[in-house]
């Protein structure tokens, strides 16, 4: 058993606040398992002298968003020598990087939305794809910067050429796909089971992840057979198509029309908050928080 764990929370990135409530809970249940637990916070300039100083036996990477789970964190701490949570640099900088994870994932018989990257001002200027389409930051995560253009729609969103737009130049522009939110998450080598996510926003935004009471989970979801066994497939495939390590979580959306499911991205660092997806399927699955926290801790497998 690890006896010392450092925690990275907060840091730098827009899921800054996402991340100081995971984190923190991640030290409560860390801390009713025995462990000593010491908390860092990237943001602050000596943050590597003070994991250095705490000479702890493993980092867990509570960060999300970009910097601290798009690889680069994790090239400090492999360079550092520090054993750590979740994903490795190149699993990690791959599945953030939303484009180019999806080229691997279709080579890897994953159904994904087709897209393209382009700039920002040229997706403000016109349609790039006929309405219905989303427009997206291509590496943030939990839904920040997310725009929905509707059928119908006479313009492309404004936002996208404005000098308030505080992410990339660039932006993934991608096909709608209707239907319902489904998310399977992996620990380790196994699919826990799927959930259905109703979000009681228009979709399923920030908000709707992080708001108390801002979506409804059904666990497991109704959905029939051949789509809940596709899910947990895909979501084991694509786990290990991007080389992913502990525990992941992969978004789909289901077409009851059509049937067809479609995976709309990898998590390398799902949310460990009280409203998070992953932990609350591994708890339908007997694995309880406190449980979840040390199997991470004690798996930590990079650098590999």
């Amino acid at each position: 058993m690890s006896k010392h764990v450092a925690v990275l929370l907060g840091g730098r990135s827009p899921e800054r606040d996402v991340s100081l409530v995971s984190g923190k809970k991640v030290i409560e249940a860390l801390e009713s398992q025995g462990y000593q637990v010491s908390a860092i916070d990237p943001q602050e300039a000596d943050w590597m002298e003070q994991l250095k100083a705490a000479k702890s036996d493993v980092v867990f990477n509570a960060l999300h968003g970009d910097w601290g789970e798009d690889g680069r964190v994790q090239g400090v701490l492999d360079y550092l020598g520090f054993a750590y949570t979740h994903s490795g640099v190149a699993a990690s900088a791959l599945a953030m990087d939303k484009q180019r994870a999806k080229a691997v994932l279709r080579e890897a018989g994953i159904q994904c939305p087709e897209g393209q990257l382009i700039s920002r001002f040229d997706a403000a200027r016109e349609h790039v794809m006929a309405p219905p389409y989303v427009a997206k930051p291509n590496a943030q995560g939990s839904s920040v910067g997310v725009v929905i253009v509707p059928e119908g729609a006479n313009r492309p969103p404004a936002i996208l050429g404005s000098e308030d737009w505080p992410y990339d130049e660039e932006v993934l522009i991608e096909r709608f796909i209707p239907g319902r939110e489904l998310t399977v998450a992996v620990m380790g080598d196994r699919a826990l089971t799927v959930t259905e996510i109703v979000p009681k926003t228009a979709f399923y935004d920030y908000d709707a992840k992080y708001a108390e009471g801002g979506s409804a989970h059904q666990l497991p979801a109704d959905v029939p057979q051949a789509v809940f066994d596709q899910c947990m497939r895909d979501a084991l495939t694509a786990h290990q198509a991007l080389g992913c390590e502990g525990l992941t979580r992969s978004d789909f959306r289901y077409d009851p029309v059509t049937s067809g499911v479609w995976l709309l991205e990898i998590n390398t660092q799902p949310g460990m908050t009280p409203t998070s997806l992953a932990p609350e399927q591994a708890a339908h699955c007997g694995v309880g928080f406190p449980d979840l926290v040390a199997w991470m801790v004690e798996n930590a497998a990079c650098p590999s």
